[in-house]
């Protein structure tokens, strides 16, 4: 009897510790992080349409919220390929996902080169970044609908991931002069406000 009076408390308190690593998860692993990505840049791409809809003339407006689309984007493609991919390809059997999703983000990247040459009033500024945006979407698709219910099914701590990439981006943000976002405050323990990133502009 008393061996059993233990392994009760310490099957409640394993079923505290999983609640709350399972919390903690969802919250804070790799593939909400990355979530909170896509869902941060496809609002831009909304906000953009939006803009030409309302045939706004105002084009510094439509300046940054490109500029800062496509630096989001270059970090998140960064981190992918540095730290999020090399991961998957330890614990997954589909490398063509994989490899594709690698392809799309080279195609993505010229597309990023090209505007970052452009001007808002340019032939064809408007239309390389509808296109980037499809591209975008599909890439999200994918890697939403087909990668990550691979990886949760996967062998592979999300959270400990999670903390891998936050860190990354964190690092790349500052290689690459991109300022840190809303969500990177969140993370970090800097004072809220100090390196806030404009991301309504209008």
């Amino acid at each position: 009897m008393p061996r059993n009076a233990p392994s009760k408390s310490t099957g409640k308190s394993s079923s505290r510790a999983a609640q709350r690593n399972a919390a903690r998860t969802s919250s804070e692993d790799a593939l909400h992080l990355l979530a909170d990505d896509h869902k941060n840049v496809l609002a831009m791409f909304e906000e953009f349409e939006e803009l030409k809809q309302e045939n706004s003339e105002d084009l510094n407006a439509m300046q940054i919220l490109v500029e800062t689309a496509c630096a989001e984007l270059t970090v998140h493609a960064q981190v992918e390929e540095e730290v999020f991919y090399p991961a998957a390809r330890d614990v997954i059997d589909d490398m063509d996902l994989l490899d594709e999703a690698e392809v799309e983000h080279a195609s993505a990247r010229q597309l990023i080169t090209e505007l970052a040459a452009m001007q808002p009033d340019d032939d064809l500024f408007a239309a390389k970044f509808k296109v980037l945006g499809e591209y975008v979407k599909h890439h999200i698709h994918e890697e939403e609908k087909e990668l990550f219910p691979k990886l949760k099914k996967a062998e592979i701590d999300l959270v400990e991931l999670g903390e891998e990439i936050r860190t990354r981006k964190l690092e790349l943000r500052d290689e690459l002069g991109v300022p840190h976002s809303d969500q990177d405050e969140d993370m970090d323990d800097e004072p809220s406000g100090s390196n806030k990133s404009r991301r309504n502009v209008h």
